[in-house]
C-alpha cells in the first residue's frame, strides 16, 4: 500500500494514497472524534434502551412484545453489517456514514414519538438498519486513516469507548426515566449523532481513487432472508418467540435454502457482497472464525450473569450492575494499553492469543465458582480477568483481519467479521438459553420459576423463591458459563492457528 505521511506535533500518522485530498494531509484527530462518536452511539443505545424496555412496555401496555423490540433491532443491524462493508468499499466510507448515521438518527427520533409497541418495534427495526454501519464503519475507517502498526492502538481505543458504555448506558437510561420519560432514551442520542456526523462529513476523506461498481442487489436480498430466517429459528428455539409467526423449523428449513443459494450466488457475482475467496485466505479465516467462537461464548455465558447475581446471591439490581466494575476496568486498561503495546511491537498475534487465554480462564473460573456456589469475591476476580481478556483479544482480531486484505476490500472484510460474530452472539444466547431451560425442566423445577424464566420475554414477574429453586437456578446459569467456557477454550485452539504477520 503507498502511503504517505502525516506529522502533527506528537505523532506520525502513515495515510493512504487513496483516502487523502490532493496533498494526502487530513484533519485526524477530528475525524477520530467522530468515528469514536459513533461507536459511543451504538453501544450506548443497546445499553440504555434494555434498561429502559421493562418501563417502556408498561407504559405502550406491551408487555408480550418486549422480546421483538430487541429481535427487530438485532435482525436489521446483523443483515445490514456486510452490506454496509461491501458498500463503503465502493462508495468510501463517508458517504456510507452519511446513510447509516442519518438513518440511525431519524429512527431514534420516531422510536421517541412511538405510541405503541407494533410502532417501536418497527422503528427499532428501522434503527438497526443504521446501526449495522456505526461500528463496522468506524473499523474500517480506522484501517484507511492509520497503517498496519498502528490499527492494533486504535482499535483498543474504540474498545475502550464501548467498555465506558456498558456502564454508563444503564445508569443514565435509569436517571433519564426517573428525572424526565422513556422518550428521552431515544431523544438522547440524536445530540451526539449529530456531532459525530458533522465532524465524520467535514473531515473524514472521501476516496480519491473511484472505479465503476454493480451493486449486488440479488445477494442483498438472498442474505437478508436467509439471516431473518436464521434469527428467527435461533430465537424461537431459545424460548424467546413463543407463538412465533412461522414454525421455528419452517424457518430453520428456510434459513438453509437462502444461505446455500447466497453462497452458490457469491461465487458467481460481479461484485459479491462477501467474497467467498477471503476465505481461502488463512489469517483471515481462522481470526473470523475465531471472533465468532469468542462472541458466541461470551454471549453464551454473559446472558444470564445478572439474573445469577440477583437471584443465587441476593444482590439488588443497581448492586448487580456494581459487579460489572471489574470487568469494565480490566477491559478498558487492556484495550488502551494493550493496544499501545500491540502496535509497537507489531506482535498482534501473540496479544490475541494472550486476550483468548484470559477469558478462556476468567469463563472457567465462572463455571467453577457458581458449581460450588462461592462467594461475591471469586466472581469480581473472574470478571476483572474476563475484562482484561476482552480489551486484547477482539481488538487484536480486529487488526489480523484487516491486515490480512488488501486496501480496497478492507471494509467487506470488516463488515464481514461484524457479520459473524453478531450471529454467531444470536446463537451463543439461544443455545445458552437452550441449555439453561433443560437443566431446570431435568431438575424438576417448580413451575413457578420456569413462569420467572419466561419472565424475560415480558411475563409477569414472581416475587419468591425457594432454596431448591435457587440451586437449581445456580446450576442451570453455571450449564451456561460451562458452555461459554468450552466454546472460549475451542476460540483459543483456533486462535493458534492464526498465520502470523511481519510487523510492517
Amino acid at each position: 500500500m503507498q502511503e504517505y505521511e502525516k506529522t502533527t506535533a506528537k505523532r506520525t500518522f502513515p495515510i493512504s494514497r487513496n483516502m487523502g485530498n490532493a496533498n494526502g494531509l487530513i484533519h485526524f484527530k477530528e475525524a477520530l472524534w467522530g468515528l469514536v462518536l459513533a461507536i459511543v452511539l451504538s453501544s450506548i443505545d443497546q445499553n440504555i434502551v434494555s434498561t429502559a424496555l421493562p418501563h417502556i412496555a408498561q407504559v405502550l401496555g406491551g408487555l408480550p412484545q418486549i422480546s421483538w423490540v430487541v429481535t427487530a433491532f438485532l435482525l436489521s443491524s446483523t443483515v445490514s453489517m456486510p452490506i454496509y462493508g461491501k458498500l463503503s468499499d465502493m462508495h468510501g466510507r463517508r458517504s456510507m456514514f452519511m446513510i447509516s448515521i442519518s438513518i440511525f438518527l431519524l429512527a431514534s427520533a420516531l422510536c421517541g414519538l412511538a405510541t405503541s409497541m407494533n410502532q417501536l418495534i418497527a422503528f427499532r427495526a428501522m434503527q438497526g438498519l443504521g446501526a449495522g454501519g456505526l461500528s463496522t464503519l468506524s473499523q474500517s475507517a480506522i484501517g484507511d486513516l492509520v497503517g498496519p502498526r498502528e490499527r492494533g492502538r486504535y482499535q483498543g481505543l474504540f474498545s475502550g469507548a464501548a467498555a465506558v458504555c456498558t456502564v454508563t448506558g444503564p445508569l443514565l437510561g435509569g436517571m433519564l426515566i426517573t428525572v424526565a420519560s422513556w422518550r428521552w432514551i431515544f431523544f438522547a442520542s440524536l445530540p451526539v449523532g449529530l456531532i459525530s456526523l458533522v465532524l465524520i462529513v467535514l473531515f473524514l476523506p472521501a476516496p480519491a481513487v473511484r472505479r465503476a461498481h454493480r451493486i449486488d442487489y440479488v445477494g442483498m436480498l438472498l442474505l437478508i432472508v436467509s439471516v431473518c430466517a436464521a434469527m428467527l429459528f435461533l430465537n424461537g428455539v431459545g424460548g424467546q418467540l413463543a407463538g412465533a409467526i412461522l414454525n421455528p423449523w419452517i424457518t430453520a428449513l428456510i434459513a438453509i435454502c437462502f444461505s446455500a443459494a447466497f453462497l452458490l450466488w457469491e461465487r458467481r457475482a460481479t461484485e459479491p457482497i462477501i467474497t467467498v475467496g477471503l476465505f481461502r485466505n488463512r489469517t483471515f479465516a481462522v481470526a473470523v472464525a475465531a471472533a465468532g467462537m469468542m462472541t458466541f461464548a461470551m454471549q453464551a455465558a454473559m446472558v444470564f450473569l445478572p439474573l445469577y447475581f440477583q437471584l443465587v446471591l441476593g444482590k439488588t439490581p443497581a448492586e448487580s450492575g456494581l459487579m460489572l466494575v471489574p470487568q469494565i476496568v480490566g477491559m478498558i486498561v487492556s484495550s488502551t494499553y494493550g493496544g499501545r503495546l500491540s502496535s509497537a511491537s507489531g506482535n498482534f498475534k501473540s496479544f490475541f492469543l494472550l486476550g483468548v487465554g484470559l477469558e478462556a480462564t476468567a469463563l472457567a473460573l465462572l463455571g467453577v465458582s457458581s458449581l460450588v456456589g462461592a462467594g461475591v469475591v471469586p466472581f469480581l476476580s473472574a470478571l476483572a480477568v474476563l475484562g482484561l481478556g476482552t480489551g486484547l483479544g477482539m481488538p487484536n482480531a480486529i487488526v489480523l483481519v484487516q491486515n490480512s486484505v488488501a486496501p480496497e476490500k478492507l471494509g467487506m472484510a470488516t463488515g464481514s467479521m461484524s457479520f459473524v460474530r453478531s450471529l454467531s452472539g444470536a446463537i451463543g444466547v439461544a443455545l445458552s438459553g437452550f441449555v439453561m431451560r433443560l437443566m431446570l425442566e431435568s431438575g424438576h423445577t417448580s413451575s413457578a420459576f420456569i413462569r420467572f424464566f419466561h419472565d424475560e420475554t415480558g411475563n409477569t414477574v414472581i416475587s419468591g423463591t425457594g432454596s431448591q429453586t435457587v440451586d437449581a437456578l445456580r446450576l442451570a446459569i453455571a450449564a451456561s458459563f460451562v458452555l461459554g467456557g468450552v466454546m472460549m477454550v475451542a476460540a483459543f485452539a483456533t486462535a493458534t492457528r492464526v498465520s502470523a504477520l511481519e510487523a510492517p
